[in-house]
């Protein structure tokens, strides 16, 4: 008699609906989610159901690059270039030549075989099952996947896919003895983390280097919150870190719609030969319509901006309003070079109505809560970016401030 299948090994969403859902039921009850805006200039938005007027403090258009003026022309230019809004067919069998303009331009910004996709979780989704059926690795055998405890959620989402493939183990974060010991134990693993991460903080990649060099393990990494904020390339900071040529054993995610400005995202490869394999056989790479016309535009005009002086001005332009944001208001993450600031409030329903307090004053901020922390572990996030007016961010702590309750107010350098 067959064993009956296993259930929630990876996902359960009985759990996390029931414990999540009250959050998210007060945050939307206090006007905090579903909010329908018109942008007025300088991050600045209007809600349209009762014109109130706040600053955008949750963005992650880091560089400011999303209202660049090439941004927007590349758009513009593409319509008028191509005649139709899109070819609406699997880029595996036809795709507009200006996704091949823009992927030569990536390698080369890149030093890496770049391949586009219309997301970073579509993209995700194509890669990791073939790491673990070792069809991206030059063996060509399974890996076992080891995912960082705080790895993105669109990484864990894809854990059942990879575990018909391979076993799946979860490591605690950042937990360089507890992946030693997987390599030893085991022939052939793969590491799957965030260069940066949604709630701060980034990955030892040195030394996750050093595994790879010592044990030959994989390494896939998500730089949504990194890409074009770091390197002079903007290659992000994994890929700053690595030698000129990526690596056969190295796989890098990122995301085209962040600091860099546009929309969609890029896969990074070593070997050109797992190209075909990953086209033909990557899930919702393959059978996804690939970006449309003025997205791709959009793409190449950010690629305009990474190529010239503009790039290095506005990441430098971020730091110093990091800079000073840290010497306003102390958080974990004071003092890294990330533009992600939570400050830590503990229970859902405080935390949200400090959201809300703060967005009555006119700034809008994530109330994050569980699952996006953990339970016990509620909090506000700010998203800093290089073209935050530095007055915004001096009246923002001093709201900041005068809101918190005092027992917490330590939190707070105003």
């Amino acid at each position: 008699m067959n064993a009956a299948p296993q259930i929630h090994r990876f996902q359960h969403n009985a759990k996390a609906v029931a414990i999540g859902n009250p959050a998210w039921q007060a945050a939307a009850d206090n006007k905090l989610l579903d909010n329908s805006v018109r942008y007025i200039g300088n991050d600045r938005l209007e809600r349209q159901s009762d014109g109130h007027r706040f600053i955008n403090m949750i963005s992650c258009s880091y560089l400011g690059l999303h209202s660049h003026p090439w941004v927007l022309e590349g758009a513009r230019a593409a319509i008028d270039s191509e005649q139709t809004f899109a070819l609406s067919a699997s880029r595996l069998r036809i795709r507009f030549s200006i996704i091949d303009e823009l992927e030569a331009g990536l390698s080369a910004l890149y030093r890496a075989r770049c391949i586009s996709a219309i997301s970073t979780a579509v993209a995700s989704s194509a890669v990791l099952p073939l790491i673990a059926s070792g069809h991206l690795t030059d063996d060509g055998e399974p890996r076992v996947m080891v995912f960082d405890k705080h790895a993105h959620f669109s990484l864990n989402y894809v854990k059942p896919i990879c575990a018909d493939e391979a076993p799946v183990y979860t490591s605690p974060h950042n937990d360089l003895n507890y992946l030693e010991d997987m390599c030893k134990k085991h022939k052939r693993v793969a590491y799957i983390a965030d260069g940066a991460y949604s709630l701060g903080g980034v990955a030892p990649v040195k030394e996750l280097m050093e595994l790879q060099d010592r044990y030959g393990l994989f390494l896939f990494f998500d730089e949504a919150h990194s890409l074009s904020m770091y390197g002079a390339r903007g290659e992000g900071i994994v890929r700053s870190m690595m030698p000129a040529q990526l690596n056969p054993l190295t796989v890098i995610v990122a995301s085209l719609g962040k600091a860099y400005g546009a929309s969609g995202g890029v896969i990074m490869l070593g070997p050109e030969k797992h190209y075909d394999i990953l086209m033909r056989f990557g899930g919702p790479l393959a059978w996804s319509k690939p970006a449309n016309a003025p997205t791709i535009g959009a793409c190449l005009g950010s690629l305009r901006v990474h190529n010239s002086a503009q790039l290095a001005v506005r990441q430098q332009q971020l730091r110093q309003n990091a800079a000073l944001f840290d010497s306003l208001i102390a958080t974990p993450q004071a003092g890294l070079d990330t533009p992600i600031r939570v400050i830590e409030i503990g229970d859902d329903t405080k935390a949200v109505d400090l959201s809300r307090e703060i967005m009555e004053r006119g700034y809008y901020t994530s109330a994050v809560f569980f699952p996006v922390t953990a339970r016990g572990h509620a909090g506000l996030r700010i998203m800093l970016r290089s073209d935050n007016d530095p007055e915004d961010i001096r009246q923002f702590a001093g709201t900041l401030h005068e809101l918190m309750a005092p027992e917490s107010r330590e939190l707070v350098g105003v």
